[in-house]
């Protein structure tokens, strides 16, 4: 992934499109906290899902879920 200087408001504008294009393209999220903490083993599959049930019904929401299913 290409570095960005997010120093100015157009940057780190063009720095947020990228990550949106690049997370719609590849069907995943970047650096999802809860995410990496299952794959690490830090957290169990039960408790994920129970974050994943009360992440809301937003995108992000629907992302964790999907994970859990």
């Amino acid at each position: 992934m290409p570095g960005f200087d997010t120093g100015t408001p157009e940057s780190l504008l063009e720095a947020g499109e990228f990550v949106r294009t690049l997370e719609k393209r590849q069907g995943f999220k970047i650096a999802c906290p809860e995410e990496i903490a299952l794959a690490k083993g830090f957290i169990t599959k039960e408790y994920f899902a129970q974050i994943a049930a009360k992440a809301g019904k937003g995108d992000y929401g629907q992302y964790l879920r999907g994970l859990v299913d």
